[in-house]
């Protein structure tokens, strides 16, 4: 949700230090696009009905962007931490240093934004916050920020393992969530238990998250640029997803896991499994049994559901940058609008506040999208970067410069 100008190959990027001059980079129109379709799904997910009031069956958009869309944030916010840490070869010594101290910036910046913006969400809210989860994504990435390819995606898989399995281990002593949104008198109020929500127990968990921000970073490791690089994103992540799921068929659905499932939980019916399965949890799975690791299904945050999202949203990205080889104009709204995620999607949160969308839902997201698209493709070719992300980026570049010894005025020039 934080974005990063992409720089040409062979050219220097201003990100890499904030002494130097600005120079003229472009952007890769295909991630921007990816983040730019994740912002819509997150909109759909908040807005539209989950629901055929005939059928009762789950929603197209439902089925597609539930869980989907914020494990594509998660992903591509690591993609951009490896585009502003050095790309294909990771910054090193002061400069690392200096990478990790901005990065330490964005993070309190943003989780100070989510909790501020939280204070005028109802009690009931009709969206669940992802920016204070955001903040400690980036809190736990600052370790691996100077890793190689290879090495995240290895612990990317680790933590899509490790991750739920922690979670799971730890649920029964850890405090229960209270609010789905926090704020900063909650934090000052229970401490503990908020920390507890971002980690382990909320709706986008860090610990479990991990697993989206190392593999994206990972990705924004390799020659995004190049076609064949495009093309095994696509298929390595539809092979992926499909592989994923077929685990959950084989041992969920045809080797006796479901049984498990009901045996350990009696006091839920075939019914009520399979709405957690389609629906997700409310809040968390039921921690009686270890087979309930092996479901899919919206934010259950199990290992089968993290590699089935990494999957599709390793696709997506695929996909986008193929397409924009060809036909980078005709994804110009997405593009713009996944260049400042970050401002629209909090614009997006407060006008949710306002709780007018629940009477006629398709408008209110057709309004969201249109003015979030218009705004957005304006706003790019007057100023560039969003206006959130300008002051972020700010934030950041003096903090870093500060770090490299250059100075608050130099950084801040950037």
């Amino acid at each position: 949700m934080v974005n990063v100008h992409h720089p040409a190959p062979g050219a220097r990027s201003a990100d890499e230090d904030p002494v130097l001059p600005l120079v003229r980079r472009r952007r890769l129109v295909g991630v921007d696009a990816a983040r730019g379709l994740a912002l819509v799904g997150m909109m759909s997910i908040h807005i539209l009905p989950a629901w055929n009031p005939e059928t009762y069956g789950p929603t197209l958009q439902w089925e597609l962007f539930a869980g989907r869309a914020a494990a594509l944030f998660a992903l591509l916010a690591g993609v951009g931490l490896a585009f502003s840490s050095g790309g294909r070869t990771p910054h090193r010594g002061r400069t690392m240093t200096a990478d990790r101290v901005g990065l330490l910036v964005r993070a309190v910046l943003i989780t100070g934004l989510g909790l501020l913006i939280n204070q005028v969400m109802p009690a009931d809210p009709p969206a669940y916050d992802i920016l204070v989860y955001y903040g400690m994504f980036f809190l736990l990435a600052i370790p691996f920020l100077h890793l190689p390819a290879r090495t995240l995606f290895g612990l990317a898989a680790a933590a899509a393992v490790v991750g739920p399995v922690l979670m799971q281990a730890l649920r029964g002593v850890l405090p229960a969530l209270e609010v789905y949104n926090p704020t900063f008198a909650d934090v000052l109020a229970e401490p503990g238990t908020v920390l507890a929500q971002v980690l382990f127990t909320g709706t986008y968990p860090a610990v479990p998250y991990l697993a989206y921000l190392l593999a994206g970073m990972a990705i924004g490791r390799l020659n995004l640029r190049a076609v064949r690089v495009q093309g095994r994103l696509l298929v390595a992540g539809l092979a992926l997803a499909v592989g994923a799921w077929l685990v959950y068929w084989v041992l969920v659905l045809r080797s006796g896991g479901y049984d498990q499932l009901m045996s350990s939980t009696p006091w839920l019916s075939e019914d009520l499994i399979d709405e957690i399965i389609v629906w997700g949890p409310d809040p968390v799975l039921p921690d009686t049994s270890w087979w309930w690791l092996l479901i899919p299904g919206p934010h259950t945050n199990t290992p089968v559901a993290i590699l089935q999202d990494l999957g599709s949203g390793a696709a997506v990205l695929g996909l986008l940058l193929l397409v924009a080889r060809r036909a980078g104009a005709w994804l110009l709204p997405l593009s713009a609008m996944g260049s400042m995620t970050l401002t629209l999607y909090s614009a997006h949160l407060l006008a949710l506040a306002a709780m007018l969308h629940y009477e006629v839902p398709l408008l209110w997201f057709l309004i969201h999208v249109a003015v979030a698209a218009l705004f957005a493709v304006a706003w790019q070719r007057a100023f560039g970067r969003g206006p959130l992300e300008r002051l972020l980026a700010r934030a950041a570049g003096a903090a870093r410069g500060l770090a490299l010894g250059a100075g608050p005025r130099a950084a801040a020039g950037r």
